[in-house]
């Protein structure tokens, strides 16, 4: 292990944050984790990563802090609640969000957490699912001073194929909000093709295959119709909640810009009701359910 590796700590041990703290230990890095429920951390142990008790000892000899956490509320917590980020951050030392947060609330963390600590604050949400944080080539988009993003550049190059800097702190967390846009809303109609594809008496198992390459092609179509016309929903790859929240999160963001937003304002009442009859916890695949429904 070469001694000019940085010391890097990680919170939040899911979906997409065990894959990502397994790429960073693979790589070399030592590693300390942490996650509210600490038996999760137990494969990264395993692997040689170092679990402790308190987000707050994090920190604690660590050059870099990475937090890959379910909303706003939750990274608040870890960063400035009872235990938190905050009691031994300090100056020199950089905490990198993977989350998906609102801008605004991400301007202000970062603002709060420098003046209180001198640890400055780079968001790089990503996009690309656990396949992507497995394979290491996650679409990572950064907010922050350039210098911070050039930092941690060589450690995120482990997690991704590519690192873009769109500007200051909470520039990250905006282009997110597109790209949840975009993939909401794709999965949406993904849903009504594949169940009028069914209706119409089309094999929609043969969607992806037969659209590939054209200009309705994308990754949510090759992944999600094949699941959807096999009505193949396990294992959980993403979750409907958090569609749900990126979606509610751009309906913030677009009456704070003034900015319309009609589409993605569907697409998050048609994601509410889907959640609503308890498919929260779901794969998007399950969307189709919702059409298929209508139809019968």
């Amino acid at each position: 292990m070469s001694a000019n590796l940085p010391t890097l700590a990680f919170a939040g041990i899911g979906l997409m944050g065990l894959p990502m703290a397994r790429r960073l230990l693979q790589a070399g890095y030592p590693l300390r984790v942490w996650n509210r429920s600490a038996n999760k951390c137990q494969p990264l142990v395993q692997a040689g990563a170092h679990c402790v008790e308190r987000a707050a000892q994090l920190c604690e000899g660590a050059d870099i802090v990475m937090l890959c956490l379910a909303d706003t509320a939750a990274v608040r917590d870890v960063v400035f609640g009872h235990g938190g980020i905050i009691e031994s951050a300090q100056a020199g030392q950089l905490l990198v969000d993977f989350s998906s947060l609102e801008p605004a609330a991400t301007r202000e963390m970062a603002a709060e957490l420098e003046a209180r600590s001198g640890m400055r604050w780079v968001d790089a949400p990503v996009s690309g699912g656990t396949p992507g944080a497995e394979a290491g080539t996650l679409a990572i988009m950064a907010g922050g001073a350039e210098a911070d993003v050039e930092r941690v550049r060589p450690v995120l190059a482990h997690l991704g194929q590519r690192l873009t800097r769109m500007g200051a702190v909470g520039a990250g967390q905006v282009t997110k909000v597109c790209n949840q846009m975009i993939v909401a809303c794709n999965a949406l109609v993904i849903a009504e093709v594949v169940a009028l594809a069914e209706r119409a008496g089309v094999d929609a198992g043969l969607l992806a295959q037969a659209l590939a390459g054209g200009f309705a092609d994308s990754k949510p179509l090759q992944i999600l119709a094949p699941q959807m016309a096999e009505s193949r929903f396990e294992p959980v790859k993403w979750h409907v909640r958090t569609l749900l929240k990126d979606l509610d999160t751009a309906a913030k963001l677009s009456r704070e810009q003034g900015s319309a937003t009609p589409m993605s304002g569907l697409a998050a009442q048609l994601m509410r009701l889907h959640g609503a009859q308890g498919h929260l916890e779901h794969d998007p695949a399950t969307l189709v359910q919702q059409y298929r429904e209508l139809q019968s």
